[in-house]
């Protein structure tokens, strides 16, 4: 007869010493663990052991047992935040969209976030469950073929959103206009961005990058970059509101495309200068049938050159629409290289000191912390002053080209602090200048016309052109970038180029692998610290390859991707955690800012997807039960366990 165990009377199990018990449990799972935990004090003791914890954890979630923990976690909490805290139910569908979403992006406040459509809406949406619209813009009513991207300046005021004009079947042409989050959604801005996958950017809280570009010989072109004000409303015509801050060569038909900023580290001042395997000095038609995804590559006004056709090498998106992948059989994990682990601990003991710098003075400091939090939940009605400074230099980031059209290199530019004048210079008066200009065209009359620069060598002009400061060569098709929330480092989605490839015509660059790699690069030391080779997949080829977004958070990274998921990884042990099933081709993702528990995702099957944890859900009253989950890539393993057993 088997003795009650919690009987005091006459038991023996109370009483087993710890190493029997330690080594009984070794052979528990998690939920059985915590389960034996609540027999009796001494059991409790035991289970909480976190040398158990430690190996469960490697167990479980396949982690390489030489990375070493989250520097201040125990084993226990890591597990707990792998299982509970990741966003993985499912707990709203948007289907406001009436086409493709290609973007969804964040308020910095965590309170707002807006999306991007082929319908040519934007929308912007309260974050709070459940999820509803607060503002939306038909941007149709400009012109606009449809919205692309979205980004919300600083102080949460006000909305950058880029999209595409209408024009000809070949037009690079788009437009970026700005909106108040204070004032209904008003238009502050309208500015002309071309080609329209430069996207557009935040310089400051005022004011906005954008683009522009120009053919100069065959192949050759140079990428404008010009510095807007968000608001344009202007009483005087000599107030600046817009000035060229750099122009850029091109060679081999490619440009600058998907800018953004960071804000440069204290340690990065001395780089710069440099180039990492800088070593070199025919467009497909869509078919009718094809349903077109994403953000296609923005040269289609380069005359197409006759060559051979790939097709037999890709799928068609017909194809792919209908292809099923079991995808947790490829699923990588990022690979940190020592520079990026020295990096953590350095940064951990950082925030430990100043936590107890903070410890000491919380005493002084309660009454200014609290007005401190009243200013942040009104930061978004706060007004701003409209020539804000900076007063630090930032990175300009880009993607660009050498060898092809397609882009394959990350640009690197150093931005010094710049302010507008005051006052624009008016120069000469109207009657100067036309005393000036007959003079020109009489010494055109009486001679020859100066010559044309000779814009295909590079040397002979470079003097008219800013130099672009760092480039990295990832040697392949990139197809988005993310920033991580401290400016640290640059997450990067590539389509490799086969290994030994070459590259004879800039028009018809290597065939691209269908699997994604991710890059991870510090931005103060510019070199690569962590990759993570075939993470997920795609299959269009170079020239209908579109933009894959990708976000980072503190605790995590996110990707769309073509094969109907997204994905969701740890940053940490760089492991996969899982995916968040579409019916179609994943655009974009992005984190709440606020609240990594929080992660929305959008589809070319015209939702929108908001997946929070299981310990969120609960928060919220919601029975998780009841609603749909991702799938986990640790349930996943079991399950397909099991079945093989």
């Amino acid at each position: 007869m088997t003795r009650n165990v919690n009987d005091e009377s006459g038991s023996l199990w109370p009483y087993l010493p710890h190493p029997a018990l330690f080594h009984i449990f070794g052979f528990l799972n998690h939920k059985e663990l915590l389960k034996v935990g609540e027999v009796c004090r001494s059991w409790f003791e035991v289970s909480r052991d976190d040398l158990l914890w430690k190996d469960l954890f490697y167990r479980n979630f396949k982690v390489d047992r030489t990375v070493p923990i989250v520097t201040g976690k125990s084993w226990l909490e890591e597990f707990k935040r792998l299982c509970y805290h990741i966003p993985i139910v499912q707990t709203e569908t948007l289907t406001d969209h009436m086409h493709q979403v290609l973007h969804v992006s964040f308020s910095h406040n965590g309170k707002y976030f807006a999306t991007c459509s082929k319908d040519g809406f934007i929308l912007v949406w309260n974050s709070v469950y459940p999820a509803s619209i607060k503002y939306y813009r038909d941007m149709r009513t400009f012109c606009w073929k449809y919205t692309q991207y979205s980004q919300f300046n600083q102080s949460d005021t006000l909305l950058l959103v880029s999209g595409v004009h209408f024009g000809t079947p070949h037009s690079t042409s788009g437009e970026i206009a700005v909106f108040s989050l204070q004032d209904g959604f008003e238009l502050q801005c309208r500015v002309v961005n071309k080609p329209y996958d430069i996207f557009g950017t935040w310089y400051s809280d005022q004011h906005l990058l954008s683009g522009d570009l120009h053919w100069l010989a065959h192949l050759v072109s140079t990428s404008v970059l010009w510095l807007n004000k968000a608001s344009q409303e202007t009483s005087s015509e000599h107030v600046p509101i817009t000035q060229n801050l750099y122009r850029f060569y091109n060679r081999n038909a490619s440009s600058i495309r998907a800018i953004m900023v960071a804000n440069c580290l204290p340690n990065s001042e001395n780089v710069g200068n440099a180039t990492e395997n800088n070593k070199d000095d025919d467009l497909l038609k869509d078919n009718d049938f094809v349903v077109e995804h994403g953000n296609p590559v923005s040269h289609r006004d380069i005359n197409p050159l006759p060559s051979t056709s790939r097709n037999h090498m890709y799928p068609t998106r017909w194809s792919i629409r209908n292809k099923h992948i079991d995808s947790f059989e490829y699923a990588t994990s990022i690979q940190y290289n020592t520079d990026y682990r020295k990096v953590e601990l350095e940064s951990y003991d950082t925030a430990q000191g100043f936590d107890n710098d903070c410890n000491e003075d919380s005493d002084k400091d309660e009454n200014s912390r609290e007005d401190s939090d009243k200013s942040d939940d009104s930061a978004s009605e706060a007004s701003v002053d409209e020539d804000d400074e900076v007063l630090e230099d930032k990175y300009l980031i880009f993607t660009t080209g050498f060898k092809t059209y397609t882009p394959h290199q990350i640009g690197f530019k150093r931005i010094k602090p710049f302010m507008f004048p005051k006052r624009m210079d008016p120069g000469l008066s109207l009657k100067e200048r036309i005393v000036l200009q007959e003079r020109k065209k009489e010494q055109l009359r009486s001679g020859s016309p100066p010559p044309e620069p000779n814009w295909l060598d590079f040397d002979a002009v470079a003097d008219k052109f800013d130099k672009i400061d760092h480039l990295i060569d990832v040697h392949g098709h990139i197809i988005g970038m993310g920033l991580s929330p401290d400016h640290r480092y640059l997450y990067v989605n590539s389509r490799p180029w086969p290994q030994g490839y070459t590259i004879t015509n800039p028009l018809d660059p290597p065939p691209i692998a269908q699997e994604i790699d991710i890059h991870v690069i510090d931005l103060v030391t510019l070199k690569q610290v962590g990759t993570m080779l075939r993470s997920h997949k795609a299959y269009t080829p170079n020239n209908e390859c579109f933009f894959i977004f990708l976000d980072v958070c503190n605790e995590y990274v996110a990707s769309g991707a073509e094969d109907k998921h997204g994905y969701l990884w740890d940053r940490h042990y760089g492991i996969c955690l899982a995916k968040f099933p579409h019916a179609d081709v994943v655009n974009s993702v992005a984190f709440n800012p606020k609240d990594p528990e929080m992660l929305v995702t959008t589809s070319d099957d015209n939702t929108i997807k908001i997946w929070r944890s299981r310990a969120k859900a609960k928060q919220l009253g919601l029975n998780v039960a009841q609603f749909q989950e991702g799938v986990e890539k640790r349930r996943y393993r079991m399950q397909r366990n099991n079945r093989f057993n």
